[in-house]
């Protein structure tokens, strides 16, 4: 029996669930794990049951861009692109806490959508949300100010974890927000001189007054 399964019961039909089990592979990943690489061909496609996964991809200049965050229920449909398509993937998909995802053979997803109406249903959400964030991003790098953004990015990731502890360096926010971790450092700083922060090594607490 796979564990934390009975969360996709109330996305799939019973009959889904059980080709799940047959052929889903239970995975788990500790935080800082590869779960998906650049160049490297997809050959699965996964359902978060149990943590976060961040998925980015490189820029013209090598730099890493932070694209979204998975959580549970969630897949990510870059994989399932590259699947279809026998590409290599473009994107890389890290665990950011203690991962449970459920891996899906590439064989059963085009299987699937012709059987299963609520895999269809899940596979078009999964774009249109993952195609939301994206567009959210774009407008927070064209339209807002950096302090927003830094805001903005804090609170997601609170909502991600569940924890008003981010577990985060100065250094990975500022590649996230495609910065410098100077700005970062100081646009924190002043977070916690309004208190609504306090800052730790590698951890920034948020207070209540930070909502």
């Amino acid at each position: 029996m796979i564990a934390n399964l009975d969360k996709l019961k109330s996305i799939f039909e019973p009959q889904l669930i059980t080709e799940i089990q047959q052929f889903g592979i239970f995975q788990t990943f500790k935080e800082g794990d590869l779960i998906m690489d650049y160049g490297k061909y997809v050959r699965m496609m996964p359902i978060v049951l149990q943590g976060t996964v961040k998925v980015s991809r490189l820029d013209e200049k090598e730099n890493e861009i932070l694209l979204y965050y998975l959580s549970s229920n969630e897949s990510c449909s870059m994989a399932y692109s590259c699947c279809l398509e026998a590409k290599k993937s473009e994107v890389r998909a890290v665990a950011e806490d203690n991962v449970e995802l459920i891996a899906i053979p590439h064989l059963k997803l085009d299987d699937w959508l012709c059987t299963y109406p609520s895999w269809k249903n899940y596979i078009m959400r999964s774009f249109n949300e993952r195609f939301i964030e994206l567009l959210k991003s774009i407008e927070s790098i064209a339209f807002h100010k950096l302090d927003e953004r830094l805001i903005a990015y804090l609170k997601e990731k609170q909502r991600m974890s569940g924890s008003s502890v981010i577990k985060a360096s100065h250094n990975l926010i500022a590649d996230e927000l495609a910065t410098s971790r100077v700005v970062i450092s100081r646009l924190l700083k002043q977070l916690e001189n309004d208190e609504k922060i306090i800052l730790y090594r590698n951890e920034i607490k948020l207070l209540a007054s930070f909502s």
